[in-house]
């Protein structure tokens, strides 16, 4: 918890602030001290607050909180380092989620094992009148993953990850492959 530390010299004493005929009050100055001492954690919290918000900066203890600011479910399986890069990568991410390419990179950044992304394009217009529709106008996407040698993928997991980052309407299969 980030509450007293003991002995950490304020770095805005409050008898400063008074007029200068109370500064030389002893009891006064003892009083104020008391507060001073309250306060100076706060002060220089506030003065670190950046190394807070920057995931590669911010405290262990902190990083899960500031993990849920950026809409990020931890996984107990990450360590810290996975979850600083998660969180790093999350507003990337937003900016491309629901497309192929924000799968793949969301799926490097969890998974760890090769990713490929595969849609069919379900193209649903042509550019010359009459002619047929190039493509697939029903939308499948398929997510095929090999793990590292010595490494794993859970499925289930897997497949809650695409489930939850792919479009909802599109339907998907997952496969993982042995290295």
């Amino acid at each position: 918890m980030r509450g007293r530390l003991p002995g950490v010299p304020s770095p805005f004493p409050l008898i400063e602030r008074l007029p200068a005929v109370y500064q030389d009050d002893d009891f006064l100055r003892r009083f104020l001290a008391a507060f001073d001492e309250s306060l100076a954690p706060l002060f220089l919290s506030l003065d670190g607050l950046g190394a807070y918000v920057d995931p590669e900066l911010a405290p262990e203890d902190f990083l899960t909180w500031l993990a849920t600011w950026v809409g990020i479910e931890v996984d107990a399986a990450w360590d810290v380092e996975q979850l600083r890069q998660v969180v790093a990568g999350a507003v990337r991410l937003h900016a491309r989620r629901g497309t192929a390419a924000g799968l793949r990179a969301a799926l490097d950044l969890l998974v760890d094992g090769e990713v490929v992304v595969t849609e069919n394009g379900a193209a649903a217009w042509s550019t010359s009148f009459g002619a047929d529709v190039p493509g697939d106008p029903v939308p499948r996407l398929h997510v095929r993953v090999t793990p590292r040698p010595g490494g794993s993928v859970r499925a289930d997991r897997l497949e809650a990850l695409v489930t939850e980052l792919k479009p909802a309407h599109v339907p998907h299969t997952v496969e993982v492959v042995s290295p």
